[in-house]
């Protein structure tokens, strides 16, 4: 196999600050690695005014690919900003391969692990969610801490989830207590194992009473429409404390901000050019 153009991809989001902090990321793993990194999202970017880029419009992943294509290039790996194995990987990526092969003749994508593959995991990244919520845990540890990631109708992706909670819960002074929450989940019971909404934890949390703070670990990777700010995940929590004044909510720094994150970008970068090389 040819030595492959690499990309950086995630989701993508109209908020201009993710695809900045995409930008930001594929350039530290540029430098950590030595090699270049093309940020790339799968869909929602491109609708991204250009001006709010610094001029510099965001790529998503078929104009790139095909732009690419155009050019002759024939290889290549992408790396996903994705913390499991969503749909996006799954489906939509393939999908999009192969209507680009149908269109363009044979190419080859490779996709490296996400964040936390299953099953062997990714121990960083427990440790990167403590170091975030350590300077907000008072030190009499008398706290609540909530876990919130996105939510997701794939099992697999709330496994990712549950995994690092019993990691992060595990790395927790006893005195504080420990839940989870997500932002979105689909309606009925067949999705109970995803979990609670956010505003319906922290409802709760504050009826059991408003002495001791509560503190978010965002399980997010770039600002967008939930976390960051002005945020739905900042919009919920002014209204909790709205409806239930004196209670105390302090939000973690998104996992995008630690430099562990690049140490993780590196290995999967690594171990999808050898498995490239091998192929």
């Amino acid at each position: 196999m040819d030595d492959p153009l690499i990309l950086l991809l995630d989701n993508g989001s109209v908020q201009p600050e993710s695809t900045r902090n995409l930008r930001r990321l594929a350039e530290a793993l540029g430098q950590a690695s030595g090699r270049t990194i093309h940020p790339v999202s799968l869909r929602h970017a491109d609708r991204i005014a250009a001006e709010a880029l610094d001029g510099r419009a965001a790529q998503t992943l078929g104009t790139f690919l095909g732009e690419q294509l155009g050019l002759g290039v024939r290889s290549f790996l992408a790396i996903p900003l994705f913390f499991g194995p969503s749909r996006a990987l799954s489906a939509l990526v393939p999908e999009l391969v192969e209507s680009l092969q149908s269109a363009q003749g044979p190419f080859k994508l490779r996709l490296g692990d996400p964040l936390y593959p299953l099953p062997a995991g990714e121990p960083r990244l427990a440790r990167i969610l403590r170091d975030q919520i350590d300077p907000l845990i008072p030190q009499s540890a008398k706290a609540r801490v909530v876990l919130v990631d996105h939510g997701s109708p794939q099992p697999a992706v709330t496994e990712v989830r549950l995994r690092i909670a019993e990691e992060l819960h595990a790395m927790l002074p006893s005195g504080v207590a420990f839940r989870q929450a997500v932002m979105e989940r689909r309606e009925g019971k067949e999705y109970d194992f995803n979990g609670e909404l956010l505003e319906r934890v922290l409802d709760r949390e504050a009826q059991r009473g408003i002495d001791k703070p509560i503190i978010l670990s965002l399980l997010f990777i770039s600002p967008g429409r939930h976390a960051g700010q002005g945020g739905d995940i900042a919009t919920i929590c002014s209204d909790a404390q709205r409806k239930h004044p004196g209670l105390k909510i302090h939000v973690s720094r998104l996992v995008g901000e630690h430099p562990y994150l690049i140490e993780i970008l590196r290995d999967r970068l690594h171990r999808g050019l050898s498995a490239a090389q091998e192929a």
